[in-house]
């Protein structure tokens, strides 16, 4: 399914979940520093580069395809780190990938369009900064060393987050749920 928005088509699953995807773009193999963008909305917070799947296209080209368009770097794309669900009014579901960044472009989409900015974070320093105002962001960190079980505990607003195995389309991927509902306030 789409729906057409001026410069913009959003693509849904048969759930009707819109679909998304994300990189943790990583300076290095170690993944110890991540690269953080600027949030469109809110030029002062940061958050991870990724944004919708167009039609016919994969998660993993879309991520890859986000990442270069807002944070102006290409790189070696990673293992997929989840599939995260946001449950509530906007019910988004995102692919949220690795990248190790081996190039980083000068002037970028972003940068020149709308003067998105990027900035290297220790993975601690960058979870601290994302719960502020994209606590799933953060989430996405947390998923490095973590493996999504059926209770990944308590949020920072107290709400539990559930996780789940997708049906057998992909059943090798891990289903995390959010109930936050700013998630994807860009």
């Amino acid at each position: 399914m789409m729906k057409y928005k001026p410069n913009q088509t959003r693509t849904y699953d048969g759930e009707g979940f819109k679909r998304r995807a994300a990189c943790l773009c990583f300076r290095s193999e170690k993944e110890d520093e991540v690269l953080l963008v600027s949030s469109s909305r809110h030029p002062d917070q940061w958050i991870v580069p990724g944004g919708g799947v167009e039609p016919d296209e994969e998660p993993c080209g879309a991520a890859v395809r986000e990442v270069y368009e807002e944070a102006g770097v290409r790189g070696k794309l990673g293992r997929l780190l989840g599939i995260f669900e946001h449950n509530q009014d906007r019910k988004h579901r995102t692919y949220v990938y690795t990248l190790i960044v081996t190039e980083t472009l000068e002037d970028w989409e972003d940068s020149v369009n709308i003067g998105r900015k990027r900035k290297w974070f220790k993975v601690d320093e960058a979870i601290k900064v994302l719960q502020t105002h994209k606590p799933v962001h953060a989430e996405y960190l947390h998923r490095l060393t973590d493996t999504c079980s059926s209770t990944l505990g308590p949020a920072n607003n107290g709400d539990a987050q559930q996780s789940r195995v997708m049906d057998n389309k992909v059943p090798h991927y891990v289903v995390c749920s959010t109930q936050d509902s700013d998630l994807f306030d860009r």
